[in-house]
């Protein structure tokens, strides 16, 4: 066994639903409008893990997630999976809030390839329960919701089960949410998120002896791990084989985004968990007695030389840890125009990097982290904006970009105009420049330090000289708001903003963690 600390992904993995299969453990993770979409992830000890797959590729090609006709995905697109294993096919169920649908995939292997079918209904933060030959979703905001399904899952039964579980009081921040239905030892377990109204976001528990039967519950949760009052929540419980539990939740972590967390959990003499150390989130978590314990889990981040080979149907698979920004244009990226670079060529001229296709996307990790990238810009037309990103709505890059005839390295940003407001939407319409330095050459390399230390969420931009590295621009507030709802990502682009058609070469990504950042 080992001892991880909480949370035990510090990185931007929120609504996570967890499954032991075997003993082998899956979580699902939300992943909004990046493509290719629904997060798959392996472990066999609960604290470490690894990409395992994506559950698809794209929802859709219409102008909302191809980033046509100024639509866009941002805080929509999937949300909240539900994980479940059942006759020996994995089974993925989620609502996507741009279309009011509900989505669910079916596979035999967690990797796939996955079956896509859509849902009668629109079920809000569905949780899907298999249960003696019937099929329910509970659902919901405030009011949660049980509705009996067909047993393929394609709608409603006729004349099922169909009632109110628990129903919150009025006039919450936000009421129950985020549901986790589950069954253990003959009692029905309702786990949900709650944010009552001037306190922080806890976790509270229903359980029943029948589904037609009376939930009742209470706060089992109420801690924040000793972080800016940003409470533990949303989630469920899981087994290991030798009869252990654990409860699973995220929190909160400011531009990070929302992070797992693991916790020891038991049960009272009333069936009710018991969740933590003495009710409290352990700072450290023993892992689970794990099947495979010399397993080389591959990495949740990386570097790309980008040498990729396409597959035996001519297919390009990047690394599990990128993500494109929306549905890619997949005609105008490349990584085999020229070995050893990701190419992007602009098709359409746009105001701000929101726009811009093929945004190819990778998530941060605290404390803190950096990335370097190195880009070769001598393919882009006059105006063309190159650069790396920290990729959220009020962003900020280093970039290279072409200016009648010449090569200027910049830094620009794009600030909250009221910061601590996290459902405020309202920006710098156009990223303001903060400095331009000409170049020599249309070849440079950047570098972005991000640093979430005590929610400190600031990121800071340099560029290599002959003389080492140099800032460029000024450090850079991040914020997390709802109008992404999600954490900071870095993020490759460019940018027309005269002409289309000219293109720009990203080579040696290199990724680093705290880790090996030094002091």
């Amino acid at each position: 066994m080992s001892v991880i600390q909480n949370p035990i992904l510090n990185s931007d993995f929120p609504d996570p639903d967890i499954i032991r299969v075997g003993h082998t453990y899956y979580m699902a993770s939300t992943t909004m409008h990046f493509m290719p979409g629904c997060d798959i992830l392996r472990s066999f000890d609960l604290t470490h893990w690894e990409p395992y797959g994506h559950v698809y590729h794209t929802l859709g090609h219409t102008d909302a997630y191809m980033l046509d006709d100024d639509q866009d995905l941002y805080g929509q697109g999937m949300w909240a999976p539900s994980l479940r294993w059942h006759n020996g096919r994995f089974h993925v169920l989620f609502s996507a809030n741009d279309t009011h649908t509900t989505h669910l995939f079916t596979a035999e292997d967690a990797r796939g390839p996955w079956r896509h079918h859509i849902v009668q209904g629109f079920y809000h933060d569905p949780s899907l329960l298999f249960d003696d030959g019937r099929v329910f979703i509970v659902h919901g905001n405030t009011a949660l919701r049980l509705t009996e399904m067909e047993v393929d899952l394609s709608g409603p039964k006729a004349g099922g089960l169909d009632r109110v579980l628990v129903q919150d009081l009025p006039n919450q921040d936000l009421g129950y949410e985020g549901s986790h239905l589950q069954r253990h030892d003959g009692r029905y377990y309702l786990f949900t998120c709650h944010f009552a109204r001037g306190h922080r976001k806890t976790e509270d528990c229903f359980i029943a002896d029948s589904l037609d039967g009376e939930f009742r519950g209470r706060c089992i949760l109420d801690d924040d791990l000793g972080y800016h009052d940003q409470g533990v929540a949303q989630g469920g419980m899981v087994d290991t084989p030798d009869g252990q539990w654990y409860a699973f939740m995220f929190q909160d972590r400011g531009a990070l985004g929302r992070t797992p967390v693991l916790m020891p959990m038991h049960f009272d003499t009333d069936g009710m968990p018991v969740l933590g150390v003495n009710g409290r989130v352990p700072a450290y978590v023993e892992s689970a007695p794990s099947a495979e314990p010399h397993h080389h889990y591959a990495p949740l981040n990386g570097n790309d030389d980008f040498r990729y080979t396409p597959d035996s149907r001519g297919t390009i698979h990047l690394a599990p840890y990128w993500q494109f920004n929306h549905t890619p244009h997949d005609e105008t990226w490349s990584v085999t125009a020229r070995p050893g670079a990701f190419r992007i060529t602009t098709s359409r001229v746009s105001a701000t990097m929101l726009r811009a296709t093929n945004t190819l996307t990778q998530r941060t990790t605290g404390p803190r982290c950096a990335a370097e990238v190195t880009i070769d810009a001598s393919g882009l037309m006059e105006g063309d904006i190159a650069g790396l990103c920290a990729f959220q709505g009020c962003y900020a890059y280093a970039a290279i970009t072409r200016r009648q005839g010449s090569w200027h390295a910049i830094m620009a940003e794009r600030n909250a105009l009221h910061p601590d407001n996290t459902a405020e939407r309202h920006y710098d319409e156009i990223p303001v420049e903060v400095e331009s330095l000409p170049l020599p050459s249309p070849q440079v390399t950047f570098r972005l330090e991000i640093d979430y230390t005590d929610m400190r969420d600031t990121a800071r931009f340099l560029v290599r000289t002959d003389a080492g590295w140099i800032p460029i621009g000024h450090p850079h507030r991040l914020w997390f708001k709802l109008d992404h709802f999600t954490g900071c990502r870095f993020a490759l682009f460019t940018q027309a903003t005269q002409h289309v058609g000219g293109h720009a070469d990203f080579m040696r990504f290199r990724y680093h963690d705290a880790s090996d950042m030094g002091a």
